[in-house]
Parts: C-alpha cells; structure tokens; sequence
C-alpha cells in the first residue's frame, strides 16, 4: 500500500494505492511492513509530522491486521522511546507501543541510524544536511559506535523481511546489530 506506484516492477508484488493513509481498506495480507516517515521540515509541523509517523503508521497496521495479517515489520528510528523529551523520537515510541497492543503474533521494529541510499527516484528532495552527516559517518566509522553509523536502506530492508519471517513475539533490532548482515 502506498500513496505512489513504486518505481521497480517485480510480478510477486501487488501496489495498492491509497488516496489517504488513514482511510483505506487492505486487501487480504499475511504480513504487513511498514516504513512510512517523514520530517518535520517536510511535514511542515508536529501536527502533521505526527499524523505521518503516528496516526498513518497505526491506521496501516490496523488494515493490515483487519485483512488478516498476523506479523508486522516496522521500520523506526533509533532512539525510539515514548517518554523521550525529544518529540521526534517520542512520536516513534509512541507509534511502537501502539503497535504492541493489535495483537500481532510477531512485531519486529527496526531501528536504523542514519539511512543511506538514492532518494530522488522516491520523489523526496535531496537533503544537503543529512548528505554531509552520512559522509561523515562513513569517514569517520572507526570510531563511531555501531548503532549510530550510516546503514543501507536495503540492508534496513533485508534484515526486516528476513527477521519477520523467522521470529514470534516481540523484537527490537538496533542499527548495530544490522551492520553486520
């Protein structure tokens, strides 16, 4: 489900576009991955930041669950903690623990650092900040602690699919421990 057709064609994927992310019917699913988020600066403000990263994340797990699905993957951020004083991370825990509660044979939430990977074919503008902090994550990866190094987006991709798939219960994967798959 999205807002876009993906770019990529591939015959085992099935896009269904959704004029709103808070108002839609899923069809019949057994998984469901989220990787929905935004900015604030994209967003244009906390308000509408959380209704992205919150409202939007839970209202295409609730679809989701609805049409069947029985495990959840979800991308977050690292620092994700509900009673954070920083509103971004906060919004993320929020969204997590709200997640627990559907009821889910698995959730597995992974939290990445920074994401490095092309944007622009994703119709996101280029963001000369985080290009600066990703290089100089990349320089500086000796000495950086392992969850806070640049990550791949389709290393972020691949560990969630292969952890939904294998998992039960609840798990949080951190960027650290993606570093390595």
């Amino acid at each position: 489900m999205g807002r876009r057709a993906p770019a990529q064609r591939d015959a085992r994927l099935s896009a269904h576009l959704a004029g709103s992310l808070t108002e839609f019917t899923a069809p019949p699913v057994n998984d469901v991955f989220i990787a929905l988020g935004t900015t604030i600066k994209t967003a244009g403000s906390r308000a509408a930041f959380r209704a992205v990263d919150f409202d939007a994340v839970l209202a295409i797990a609730r679809a989701g669950r609805i049409a069947g699905a029985t495990r959840l993957g979800l991308v977050s951020a690292m620092g994700a903690d509900a009673h954070s004083a920083v509103f971004y991370t906060r919004v993320k825990g929020e969204a997590e623990e709200a997640l627990s509660l559907l009821g889910f044979s698995t959730l597995v939430v992974v939290r990445p650092s920074f994401l490095a990977g092309e944007r622009e074919s994703l119709g996101q503008p280029p963001r000369a900040g985080e290009k600066i902090a990703l290089g100089l994550s990349r320089m500086l990866s000796g000495v950086i602690p392992a969850n806070y190094q640049s990550i791949s987006a389709d290393r972020v991709a691949r560990t969630l699919v292969e952890e939904v798939a294998v998992r039960q219960g609840h798990h949080v994967i951190l960027s650290g421990e993606m570093q390595h798959r």
